[in-house]
């Protein structure tokens, strides 16, 4: 199903810089924040993609593993051959992303909500989170609290000194129209723009192969994105 994986791999200079030699002592896991609550061992995906077992691999890419790295880089610290498993993760993200085979796990799959939140904020607003996006009825973990702030919301941010929206300077001050084409073109230039379709093209398919369509048959998103979140 997935072509040239391991050549894939070895193309993205971060595996260059993170996959030295492992020579399989385990300390990167010892250290890992992220093994002590999930089941989740850097050691072996270091292992596994120092092997080059396509099927192996391929494996890891449909799996919740490589998502349960917090990217703290602890690993990076400790490694008596300075590799760092962190980097590997982030190139078997990335692979997982082009060829779609985070739509295999639910992990993966969150990775149209970040890019419908998190990666919207960033392009509309210029900031990863923007409080006018954190709606009360679609984060509920937020709690009453935050309820609270959303429904007073310029109050609040000017009882802090903040600029929310504001023109001139000040924390969540609106950010220039120059400044945001800026970040579009790095995101086009960069690619990011690019695995952002992609991400929504691979969401798409999963949404209709789980029936959530419209009458046409078509790809319904907003019906996708509850399935998510209640998945």
């Amino acid at each position: 199903m997935y072509s040239d994986l391991n050549q894939r791999l070895k193309a993205d200079v971060r595996l260059e810089e993170g996959l030295q030699a492992c020579m399989n002592c385990g300390i990167c896991t010892a250290i890992c924040p992220a093994a002590e609550f999930y089941e989740y061992d850097p050691r072996s995906i270091a292992i596994t993609v120092q092997s080059g077992n396509h099927e192996k691999i391929a494996a890891l890419l449909e799996s919740d593993t490589i998502w349960y790295c917090g990217q703290c880089m602890s690993c990076k610290t400790r490694c008596p051959r300075n590799n760092c498993p962190g980097l590997i993760i982030n190139v078997l993200r990335k692979l997982s992303q082009e060829t779609g085979a985070f739509i295999k796990s639910r992990m993966g799959r969150q990775q149209y909500l970040i890019v419908k939140s998190i990666g919207a904020n960033i392009l509309q607003f210029g900031y990863c989170v923007h409080p006018t996006s954190l709606v009360p009825a679609t984060h509920p973990e937020q709690g009453p609290v935050w309820r609270w702030v959303y429904e007073n919301m310029h109050e609040v941010y000017a009882a802090v000194g903040a600029n929310l929206d504001g023109d001139g300077p000040g924390a969540m001050r609106k950010i220039s129209p120059t400044d945001l084409k800026e970040l579009h073109q790095i995101f086009k230039v960069s690619g990011g723009l690019k695995l952002y379709q992609t991400i929504g093209h691979f969401s798409q398919l999963k949404a209709i192969e789980l029936g959530l369509t419209d009458e046409n048959g078509d790809a319904d998103m907003e019906k996708y994105t509850q399935y998510l979140l209640n998945e």
